[in-house]
């Protein structure tokens, strides 16, 4: 049984069930038998991988910064948990985008919690954060927990200002035996089928290719802990059915982040993912870029102790199911998205990771 059979008629709540990891994660749950209701912004880009799925869930599309909106659906949705995804989740957006950005992952999470506050049936409330609400140093080593929180961007600065919203409601509200236990997961450079979105590495590659044209890149050196997006829900289910069993002592930060083999620059990716798809090709611009880090990597130690989480797919794998996925849906128009859900399934399964129920 996946996670304990945890979510097998549960009522869950996701927030930003339309973005890239949001539906993914609508996906799973409801093969799991959960009973999922979700809000969110409706989707940016066509085609979007939400409207591909077909899901049968109760939805609305709801700002998260509308206070009254989003406490009148939690109310009415009753869940037992809830997996907050809901964000502006673009660096360079953000520096177009401030107080956007600013008022949708602050205000937006803040607005969320208080619902939660006054939702007698929450239990457990997963906040995902980022890699990057780390006070970025420049490290040849991954950031822990402990590290210091901050950001250069908008976005970054914001995440980690999520963060201490986070520990602030759980301080303040969330702190006795009968309230809900909230935790936040922050996981690297998401990857894999279904991603249309702005500024993001693979599918502004999908989108050259579809249009038979190379690929601007800015910062081919830049480092980043990439992983599979099915890796990085696992960890956040794994961590909600810890919640759900009551292990209080669990409301902290989690990191989730990928194997060092993971850990790969833009250019190496790249070089990568042509062996999957030999029709890629990218240029490098030599325009002036806002800033962004230049290496980041993450340190899951915590998760893989404390938890027993580990990672599945490394970074070939990654590659090649991402590549796949997107081969797939350019030739037929169909999406691989349940197919390859059962793969990760039956990989977890093979190495019996605990999760997996093997």
């Amino acid at each position: 049984m996946l996670f304990d059979n945890q979510y097998q008629g549960r009522r869950v709540l996701i927030t930003g069930h339309t973005g890239f990891k949001g539906s993914w994660l609508a996906l799973w749950l409801t093969e799991m038998g959960a009973q999922v209701s979700a809000l969110s912004l409706a989707p940016e880009t066509t085609p979007n991988h939400w409207g591909k799925l077909n899901l049968d869930i109760a939805d609305q599309f709801i700002d998260i910064r509308n206070t009254e909106a989003t406490l009148n659906f939690v109310k009415k949705a009753r869940p037992e948990i809830v997996f907050h995804l809901a964000a502006q989740p673009l660096v360079r957006r953000s520096y177009r985008e401030p107080l956007e950005t600013w008022s949708t992952n602050v205000m937006g999470t803040a607005n969320l919690l208080d619902a939660c506050r006054q939702t007698s049936s929450v239990l457990a409330i997963v906040v995902i954060t980022t890699d990057k609400c780390y006070q970025n140093q420049e490290w040849d080593w991954g950031y822990r927990e402990t590290d210091t929180l901050g950001g250069h961007d908008p976005y970054s600065a914001s995440k980690a200002a999520t963060e201490f919203v986070v520990s602030s409601y759980r301080d303040s509200f969330f702190y006795d035996s009968d309230s809900p236990i909230v935790a936040t997961a922050r996981a690297g450079n998401v990857i894999g089928g279904g991603d249309w979105s702005e500024d993001r590495l693979v599918p502004d590659l999908v989108r050259a290719v579809t249009h038979n044209h190379s690929l601007e890149i800015r910062s081919p050196q830049a480092t980043r802990p990439w992983q599979h997006v099915l890796e990085s829900l696992s960890g956040y289910l794994f961590l909600g059915q810890k919640l759900l069993q009551s292990q209080r002592d669990l409301a902290q930060g989690w990191n989730f982040g990928p194997d060092q083999e993971g850990n790969l620059s833009v250019l190496e990716v790249l070089t990568k993912l042509k062996d999957q798809w030999p029709e890629l090709t990218w240029t490098t611009t030599n325009q002036a870029q806002s800033h962004e880090a230049s290496l980041l990597y993450l340190d899951s130690t915590k998760a893989k102790k404390k938890l027993g989480w580990q990672p599945v797919w490394g970074i070939d794998k990654t590659l090649e199911m991402t590549a796949e996925w997107y081969r797939a849906y350019c030739s037929t128009g169909q999406i691989e998205s349940k197919k390859q859900l059962q793969e990760y399934i039956s990989s977890a399964q093979k190495i019996c990771v605990e999760w997996s129920g093997s």
